[in-house]
């Protein structure tokens, strides 16, 4: 291992004690995204059932020309979890003569691998990677004041942090990105019904999924899961609407995680992920208390 990866992987260790250390249990669902976890949400994203990466991808054509003008020629974009890098291509297509293009995303793989085929397709582009995780505060490795900025959060991902996260997380784009727009996806669906499909099944790619999180606990720490003793479970809860992804324990079972056992009881199960949905009006007043100034929707 390298300096940088034994750094990762002790950053993993702590974070996923420190969440299983919690009542109830959780873990940080940015450690989902493994280059494994990664290629599994690309498969989620092609899935009929799975609306919002279709929504979104049928919504940013119709929204460029009006992003274009406000942005201007020549800007930098820089976008956050970035992944696939499938939505960016929109609007490296739509906008006026782009010069920059800062990938911010948590799987180094992923990152690099996207990265190349980006760098081919718009070799007039600068391709900047940056592997990290917004939920900390981001240093760029480029001064962004020459020229204008769009800041970039597609997926809905926003909710995936609580409104107080979120809020904390759109005043640290402000303050990395300063003077600029900042264009980001975000999901108001209420259906109830429509949420326990998309996120319980998309047939069986959901769960492969969050399972992954036990594979990657026993490539990365040697955790000694046996992944046969829990099943994915989705829980819907309200005040704020949100759709929890869950690893139930069938049996008991124990997580030997450095020289930590974490025991989990039949039944038990430790939290991997959530998804808030924001109504329009919501999310707006939540990015006006981090600093910005609401445009359009």
């Amino acid at each position: 291992m390298t300096p940088e990866e034994t750094a990762e992987r002790d950053a993993f260790l702590r974070a996923t004690l420190a969440g299983l250390g919690q009542t109830p249990k959780r873990l940080p669902g940015k450690y989902l995204w493994d280059e494994a976890g990664s290629i599994l949400f690309d498969r989620i994203c092609d899935h009929p059932d799975y609306y919002p990466t279709r929504r979104e991808m049928a919504l940013l054509p119709q929204a460029v020309p009006e992003i274009a003008t406000l942005v201007g020629p020549g800007a930098t974009i820089v976008e956050y979890g970035s992944g696939a890098s499938r939505k960016i291509r929109t609007l490296l297509d739509g906008l006026d003569r782009p010069r920059r293009y800062v990938a911010i995303d948590i799987s180094r793989d992923y990152l690099e691998t996207s990265g190349r085929t980006l760098a081919q397709d718009y070799p007039e582009i600068a391709m900047i990677p940056v592997c990290s995780d917004y939920a900390e505060p981001i240093r760029l490795p480029v001064d962004l004041a020459d020229g204008p900025v769009l800041g970039f959060f597609p997926g809905t991902s926003i909710g995936n942090l609580a409104p107080a996260e979120a809020e904390a997380f759109l005043a640290r784009a402000r303050d990395t990105l300063g003077p600029s727009h900042l264009l980001v996806g975000a999901d108001p669906t209420q259906d109830a019904d429509r949420l326990q499909r998309v996120y319980g099944g998309c047939d069986g790619l959901m769960p492969a999924l969050h399972l992954n999180y036990i594979g990657r606990l026993n490539r990365e720490l040697d955790a000694g899961i046996d992944r046969d003793a829990f099943r994915h479970e989705i829980r819907i809860l309200r005040d704020p609407l949100r759709v929890e992804a869950h690893l139930v324990a069938a049996r008991a079972d124990t997580w030997h995680l450095g020289t930590d056992a974490v025991h989990f009881a039949a039944g038990e199960s430790v939290r991997t992920d959530v998804s808030h949905k924001h109504s329009p009006d919501v999310f707006q007043a939540l990015a006006g208390r981090a600093g910005w100034t609401p445009k359009n929707v």
